[in-house]
């Protein structure tokens, strides 16, 4: 006889509500705990699955039901949805910091996972926490994964090494929660944690939407009819404001061309096809979470996350195009990331950074130094409000590290 569904009380939306990142030193188990919460396992492009890390930012949406007063995300009986998460998967590993600070851009809280059977902190531990503070996010749930792998000793060791490492920093106060993703144990607790501790964020339907694309693929297979030839997919977060199916979009920086011998940028124009969220098509797309946009785009011109880092809104409402950044710049003590304390040094004329702002990231070539200020000419543009905080990371060694943040003016 056929198992029957599990009843579910729609309480909260089926469409995610809040994103939430899950960050943390390479190979501390990101990928397996969202496995554990939702099922579906984030690493799926070829070079990850070679070689065991998580390179692009992955997604999964997951609901968080109560079942007979224990939060789940997967029920077996009757059952009531409090609202429905979307899970960021970003990057462990150095050499992708660029990616992890796109993702952050897009995460309203995060889950900070540090493993039981190392020392606290690691390299990458310190420099993503440092990330979350740089991008104004407050609302972190410390995960003590691979307890499974350690003695009681060993764990209370650890759990103390970590309390002290958070006591250096303005997430003292954040709940640690110890599970083994691996064998499922914990994650009661862990959803009660986010629950408490990762609220959902006041959100403004009225405003101008806003999206910003941290995916960009075409998703038809070679040799696809073209009759039945699909437009280009666009997937990223929605930060404000609604989309509709039908609804027309401007794409900036857009596409780059010649003219004049120069290299310029126009934006693209677009209508939205269709819209998914955790894979399901939807009518209606609002802030929170993480969703697709279907285009009517070539599909050649999003391939391979080419409009990567790209902002989406109605025509005439996006920020301007910007080939030259003017920051106010804030910079830290100590280079984070790095084994060996190293202190930042004051940023020079003709200095390379990289630099994130919104899902994008992008290479400034700094041209002019002020008391606090730089102006940095941009390999590629970007689209930004003023007022909006952007990473500042240098090239120590061969590895771009995190040194602070400026304010554009």
């Amino acid at each position: 006889m056929a198992k029957r569904a599990p009843k579910k009380k729609e309480k909260g939306s089926a469409q995610p509500s809040v994103s939430i990142g899950l960050i943390g030193h390479v190979d501390h188990g990101k990928t397996t705990l969202l496995e554990r919460l939702s099922g579906k396992w984030t690493d799926t492009h070829s070079e990850e699955i070679k070689r065991g890390i998580t390179i692009r930012l992955g997604y999964a949406n997951s609901g968080i039901y109560k079942e007979n007063g224990t939060l789940t995300t997967k029920p077996q009986g009757e059952a009531e949805l409090l609202r429905t998460v979307s899970f960021v998967d970003a990057p462990g590993h150095e050499s992708l910091m660029a990616t992890m600070l796109a993702g952050a851009t897009i995460m309203d809280g995060a889950l900070l996972l540090i493993a039981a059977n190392e020392q606290c902190p690691q390299p990458q531990t310190r420099e993503h926490l440092m990330a979350l503070e740089i991008m104004g996010i407050k609302n972190v749930v410390v995960v003590q994964n691979k307890i499974d792998l350690v003695s009681e000793a060993e764990g209370l060791k650890n759990h103390e090494q970590i309390r002290k490492f958070l006591s250096e920093t303005p997430f003292a106060h954040a709940p640690i929660i110890p599970v083994s993703a691996r064998h499922n144990a914990g994650i009661n607790r862990l959803l009660e944690a986010i629950q408490e501790h990762i609220p959902t964020p006041e959100r403004d339907p009225s405003k101008e939407p806003r999206f910003y694309v941290a995916r960009s693929f075409d998703v038809n297979r070679p040799g696809a009819d073209i009759a039945k030839i699909k437009g280009g997919v666009l997937g990223g977060s929605l930060q404000q404001g609604m989309l509709d199916i039908g609804m027309d979009i401007e794409i900036r920086p857009g596409y780059d061309l010649i003219e004049k011998n120069q290299r310029i940028f126009k934006p693209l124009f677009t209508k939205i096809a269709g819209l998914q969220s955790g894979g399901t098509d939807v009518e209606q797309v609002h802030p929170g979470g993480s969703s697709a946009l279907l285009t009517t785009l070539d599909p050649a011109i999003v391939k391979s996350d080419q409009l990567l880092g790209s902002a989406v809104g109605k025509p005439g409402t996006l920020p301007p195009v910007r080939s030259a950044l003017q920051l106010e710049v804030h910079l830290l003590n100590r280079v984070v990331g790095m084994e060996k304390a190293m202190s930042v040094e004051p940023v020079k004329k003709g200095e390379l950074l990289m630099l994130n702002v919104n899902a994008a990231s992008t290479v400034g070539i700094v041209d002019e130094l002020k008391k606090d200020v730089i102006k940095c000419r941009l390999k590629l543009p970007v689209c930004a409000d003023v007022g909006a905080r952007i990473t500042i990371s240098r090239m120590l060694g061969n590895r771009f590290r995190l040194i602070g943040y400026g304010i554009l003016q």
